[in-house]
């Protein structure tokens, strides 16, 4: 298979809403393919078909630990159908090589999609862990929506760019999410801790 171009933060691809996939074929299986070699190339959590220039509504993911085998799993014309909870985690993207910010995501989330084959399915992902955020974070990636859309602190994440000469934050991208940061206020005052450093991608997304 073929380790693919990952696009950078700037590439106007990154910002186009994607098309759903009509057909799996032998095509799309091999983007599929390259997809997640390419992920595991690049050390990533996740890759959107996007960040390697097809704008299609796939994308793939590998939430297992270094020392366990490999365990992909492939979304394609994804949607999610509940959203519960809500969290601060520390995310990165591949598209935005060593830049991590804080940004507001739900704890739990249930999407449906379609696996290598053409087969439907329904997956849950609950208590805040890692597929969660994953999930919704290359599930924006098909919209157009990147995870600095989410910054809890523009300043903080304004700084990071700077430092990684990353593009800055685009203001009318940003998204309005006061509900959800009400949430993460009060679950934070809960239980009074660090913000979580879970790091969506273990080296990007």
């Amino acid at each position: 298979m073929a380790i693919l171009k990952i696009l950078k933060y700037g590439d106007p691809v990154l910002r186009q809403k994607s098309k759903e996939v009509s057909k799996i074929s032998k095509k799309i299986r091999t983007l599929i393919e390259n997809m997640l070699d390419t992920m595991y190339a690049a050390n990533g959590v996740g890759l959107a078909a996007p960040q390697v220039g097809e704008n299609l509504r796939i994308f793939v993911i590998d939430v297992s630990a270094e020392n366990e085998p490999y365990r992909p799993l492939v979304f394609v014309n994804p949607k999610i159908i509940k959203k519960e909870g809500a969290i601060c985690v520390k995310e990165g993207c591949l598209s935005f090589p060593e830049a991590y910010t804080n940004v507001r995501r739900y704890s739990e989330v249930r999407v449906k999609a379609l696996d290598i084959n053409g087969k439907p399915f329904v997956m849950d992902a609950r208590g805040g862990e890692l597929l969660a955020y994953a999930i919704q974070h290359e599930n924006d990636h098909l919209d157009g929506i990147l995870f600095i859309d989410h910054s809890r602190n523009i300043f903080e994440t304004t700084e990071i760019l700077k430092k990684y000469n990353l593009p800055q934050i685009e203001d009318d991208k940003l998204l309005n999410e006061e509900e959800l940061e009400k949430m993460i206020l009060e679950r934070e005052k809960e239980n009074p801790k660090p913000a979580e450093d879970n790091k969506e991608e273990a080296d990007g997304n």
